[in-house]
């Protein structure tokens, strides 16, 4: 789902949740919230009613937007065939708040079929910049110098050139850089545990796309 969920409230909103039905032979792959922090609701799925339909709970919302990936896999199609892939809305206490519909279309085009969405691109990005800074601090507190170094960098890097200012300055509370455009850094010996937890939280928090 390339458009996601953006809804607005005026006061707190407890138990929402995001409500995906699929039709029979298509399967979600995954759910997740990436703004304005990374969360995977894979596995949170609840039955909703119907075999083909399941909730997924987001928790309290206040006046605020968050933005969600979906991903669902369908049948084999025929050129030119055009299906429903999934209806998504956000409901609390049984009340659709905002909806949405995702459709798939069977092309030979190229230049439709290779392309990637600019939204998917931009937080997509965003997630490989979290893993980059968890696995290497993972590596780091196991010892393994070489992976974490190089995970840590690929972070850097990816930081620099993405304008997370905020993730690029914690990193540096951990490695000695180097150059910062490629990723070239050293760790650093000695570490406060308070900016290593630092930079792990802040990892999974999202710069949001703006609009084309």
């Amino acid at each position: 789902m390339a458009r996601m969920m953006n809804h607005a409230m005026d006061k707190a909103i407890g138990d929402v949740a995001l409500r995906v039905w699929t039709p029979v032979g298509a399967q979600v792959r995954f759910v997740k919230q990436v703004a304005p922090e990374m969360r995977d609701l894979t596995g949170t799925a609840l039955p909703a009613g119907t075999q083909q339909t399941r909730d997924y709970p987001t928790g309290s919302w206040g006046a605020e937007s968050r933005d969600y990936h979906v991903c669902v896999a369908v049948r084999p199609g025929d050129l030119g065939d055009e299906m429903l892939a999934a209806r998504v809305s956000l409901v609390a206490n049984g009340e659709v708040l905002a909806k949405g519909l995702v459709r798939a279309l069977w092309t030979d085009d190229r230049s439709r079929s290779a392309r990637i969405d600019r939204q998917v691109a931009h937080y997509a990005g965003q997630a490989e910049l979290a893993r980059a800074v968890q696995e290497g601090l993972r590596a780091r507190r196991e010892g393994d110098v070489v992976t974490a170094t190089a995970r840590l960098g690929r972070a850097l890097a990816l930081a620099t050139a993405s304008g997370h200012a905020d993730t690029a300055k914690l990193l540096r509370q951990v490695v000695e850089v180097d150059d910062p455009v490629s990723g070239t850094v050293r760790l650093k010996p000695v570490v406060d545990d308070a900016d290593e937890m630092a930079l792990d939280t802040r990892s999974t928090k999202t710069i949001r796309s703006r609009p084309a």
